[in-house]
């Protein structure tokens, strides 16, 4: 990811998530149309690195992916289970592709919470609960890109 890319993606993120709370964007959004569970490993120091995978489930079927990414913001490791809704999705094909995560929350051992809201330019929303492992402190906004697996 390039640095002029990089840059673009934060902008965008701060125009789609930081001019209305969260919860009143979460309600424009309308009903869920999956769920989506991820698995990962994070590393921050500043910058942010992420790589993991896991399932997207739509119209009763389950379908494996990859997520990798890299980001500003945050201090530690940690592994990640994340799980929730996804909103927008007309077509499975529109779930792949770049995303703009903003990311909250925190490790401490085998204690951690937080969340991430993803979105990417096809109007694909993740609003995602987590549950880390290690010791972070993340806050801050990521590239993410997100693949079916083969």
């Amino acid at each position: 990811m390039t640095p002029r890319y990089k840059t673009m993606m934060l902008a965008l993120a701060a125009g789609l998530f930081m001019g209305a709370p969260a919860s009143a964007q979460m309600s424009s959004l309308g009903p869920a149309n999956a769920s989506i569970s991820i698995e990962e490993i994070q590393v921050a120091f500043i910058g942010s690195g992420q790589l993991g995978g896991g399932y997207v489930t739509y119209r009763g079927l389950a379908y494996p992916i990859t997520v990798g990414g890299l980001g500003v913001g945050g201090f530690g490791a940690s592994k990640l289970s994340a799980t929730g809704s996804v909103y927008g999705l007309r077509r499975i094909e529109d779930l792949a592709g770049p995303y703009v995560q903003l990311r909250e929350g925190w490790a401490i051992g085998d204690a951690g919470r937080g969340r991430l809201w993803l979105r990417n330019n096809k109007g694909v929303t993740l609003r995602l609960a987590t549950r880390r492992q290690g010791i972070q402190l993340a806050l801050g906004a990521d590239g993410v890109v997100i693949r079916f697996k083969r």
